[in-house]
């Protein structure tokens, strides 16, 4: 969505751009060949750091790559004695990058280690996870993260597989939870689809303290800056939803919401890269 993000972001007016997740760094270089003096991107995964750095390569004296989670935006700009910045963007969920890039576990059509974690240089990976959760914790996070209806009996699942086998393959966990729910005819979506979500979500904590992420951010945007997030499954848009409704309607609102409904990708974006399809994008302006 690069025409709607220049939209709403304006660029082309100059400034310094976050950009909270660079990823490979597409949105970024779109800022920069629009006008934007200066973008900084942040992102988790070392690997994508390395291939935004190649991207952006043209623009090395406009822009700087950091190696952090897109939640920790307040130090990184405090280090760097920047106050306030002409526009953000986070474009959240997981790249196609990161989900065809062997060896990083995201993906349940092919057998990798089953790592799933974006930032690889920390933190538990899936296998750790559900060799030391209980039963109750992994329904409970596939029942949250991933809206299963089936979480308690696919928890049961892996609870009893893993005592015969530990659970280190995305081939082995797949197969665990196709097994687990009852199979009802022919159905789109793989059932291990929900799941796989989950567990990616449960890993990197990718709700945890979004909504604070969105109040922060809105504090480090300059008068008439912009704010523009995106998401991918609904339980991120419902959080950017309500939480920017709320600041909007606080007493002391900083901002105004630009989008009372989410723009989505039109049918061309969708036909060249169907896994646009989900992208819901929301927009907010500071007023002061």
């Amino acid at each position: 969505m690069t025409r709607e993000v220049l939209a709403f972001l304006q660029p082309e007016k100059g400034g310094v751009f976050v950009d909270c997740t660079v990823g490979m760094g597409g949105h970024a270089l779109a800022m920069l060949k629009a006008g934007a003096t200066r973008v900084i991107g942040l992102d988790r995964d070392p690997a994508a750091l390395a291939i935004a750095a190649e991207t952006l390569s043209a623009y090395r004296d406009r822009v700087e790559l950091v190696h952090s989670d897109y939640r920790a935006m307040a130090s990184v700009l405090d280090a760097r004695g920047i106050e306030r910045v002409d526009g953000a963007l986070a474009d959240l969920g997981m790249s196609s990058y990161q989900l065809e890039a062997e060896g990083r576990g995201f993906s349940f059509q092919r057998e990798d280690p089953l790592d799933m974690r974006m930032d690889t240089t920390s933190g538990p990976t899936a296998a750790d996870l559900l060799k030391e959760a209980s039963e109750s914790e992994i329904a409970d996070a596939i029942y949250q993260f991933g809206e299963e209806r089936f979480s308690r009996r696919i928890a049961r699942s892996i609870v009893q597989a893993r005592e015969s086998v530990p659970l280190e393959t995305t081939t082995q966990l797949a197969t665990v939870v196709r097994r687990a729910i009852p199979r009802r005819g022919f159905t789109r979506i793989d059932p291990a689809t929900r799941t796989f979500q989950a567990v990616r979500i449960w890993v990197n904590r990718e709700l945890e303290n979004l909504d604070e992420f969105l109040d922060m951010v809105t504090r480090r945007l300059k008068t008439g800056a912009r704010l523009v997030v995106i998401t991918f499954h609904s339980l991120e848009d419902r959080i950017v939803k309500h939480t920017l409704r709320a600041l909007a309607q606080r007493d002391d609102a900083r901002i105004r919401v630009l989008t009372k409904k989410p723009v989505t990708p039109g049918p061309d974006e969708v036909e060249r890269n169907p896994r646009a399809r989900s992208a819901k994008l929301r927009a907010a302006e500071c007023v002061g």
